[in-house]
């Protein structure tokens, strides 16, 4: 048989579906596409184009499908671990500004208690001396004091 397997040029299932080994092509009874293996390479029947269609489809899925090797699972791990680190960068700085908003807004509204309450306030010149605001400054301040405490809430 192994003899007979050999010399066989064509492959064919036959209708049980077991493999014919033989010299001479199968009966026309057996469909196309039970037909493995003729000597021209392609089963009787198939045309040039579909032949060279499958093997494009072939070369296609070879393309698509690339070999996991350590190098790209590595480079898989780094972006990612990348991208987590930006992340958690991006995170902290948000939780930041956050924290200084909320500082910032509470220093507004003390500033704002006072100028209400009209505490004296007081500042110093390019001289270094210090000297009370007036009312046109308290009025100033208050406005920036204001506009301050609506972006807060």
């Amino acid at each position: 048989m192994s003899s007979n397997v050999a010399l066989a040029q064509y492959i064919w299932l036959n209708e049980k579906g077991v493999k014919q080994y033989s010299d001479t092509p199968p009966p026309r009874s057996v469909p196309r596409d039970k037909i493995i293996k003729t000597p021209f390479g392609n089963p009787r029947g198939q045309d040039k184009n579909a032949a060279q269609s499958n093997d494009a489809n072939k070369s296609t899925e070879g393309k698509l499908e690339k070999p996991v090797t350590t190098a790209s699972k590595n480079e898989d791990f780094n972006k990612r671990k990348i991208a987590r680190e930006e992340a958690d960068k991006k995170a902290d700085s948000e939780r930041q500004n956050a924290e200084n908003k909320t500082k910032n807004c509470e220093r507004a509204k003390s500033y704002k208690q006072s100028l209400d309450e009209g505490l004296l306030i007081m500042t110093r010149d390019k001289n270094g001396e210090r000297s009370p605001i007036d009312e046109a400054q308290r009025s100033k301040e208050m406005a920036d004091v204001k506009k301050i405490l609506s972006e807060c809430n």
